[in-house]
């Protein structure tokens, strides 16, 4: 089983991106499962959602304590809460950044990091505003690029499906998100 834990803040469609990616999976005949943890429930509050996959039936129904990996909706909530607690050593963090994987210093010692610049690309397809992009669907494409979790083809047939508006904006999001991730140059020795 893998499990994935994402971090974003309300408004920025964390839970939405969840259930997008967990029904891609069952698409491909994989059970899955996306759960939301809500908590204050407001615009820019800290939100997280988990999502399981397996092949087989899943009859956990908990948040998850030890995530494989990451996908981090907001940069900034690396610096104001704990999103590595309990992430398996040598998980992946895919960030929502405009940055190279590798200014992730601290990070990249444990863990392997991917960015895509989420907010630019939801901006520039008119998904949100400049000041509150949302960028779920973009940064599906960027987990996807990096963890290889279903067909590129079935990802955006589901997001066209599920996008709550703009679904056609949302699919050229998440295709743009998914040609231009930065995947962490492999360490040598």
């Amino acid at each position: 089983m893998q499990e994935i834990r994402f971090h974003g803040r309300g408004g920025q469609g964390a839970v939405v991106a969840s259930k997008i990616i967990a029904t891609a999976l069952t698409q491909e005949g994989n059970f899955a499962q996306a759960i939301p943890e809500f908590g204050v429930e407001r615009r820019g509050a800290p939100v997280v959602a988990y999502l399981r996959v397996d092949s087989d039936k899943i009859w956990i129904r908990s948040k998850i304590y030890n995530p494989d990996h990451l996908l981090v909706l907001d940069p900034t909530l690396i610096d104001a809460v704990d999103i590595t607690s309990g992430l398996k050593k040598g998980g992946v963090i895919v960030i929502n950044s405009d940055k190279s994987p590798e200014h992730y210093k601290e990070l990249t010692k444990n863990f392997v990091v991917a960015t895509v610049d989420g907010s630019e690309i939801a901006v520039k397809n008119g998904i949100g505003s400049r000041t509150a992009p949302i960028v779920n669907t973009a940064m599906l494409g960027g987990l996807n690029k990096a963890l290889n979790l279903v067909k590129q083809e079935t990802l955006l047939e589901v997001v066209r499906k599920i996008s709550p508006v703009k679904p056609e904006n949302n699919v050229k999001a998440t295709q743009e998100a998914y040609d231009n991730t930065k995947l962490m140059k492999k360490r040598e020795g």
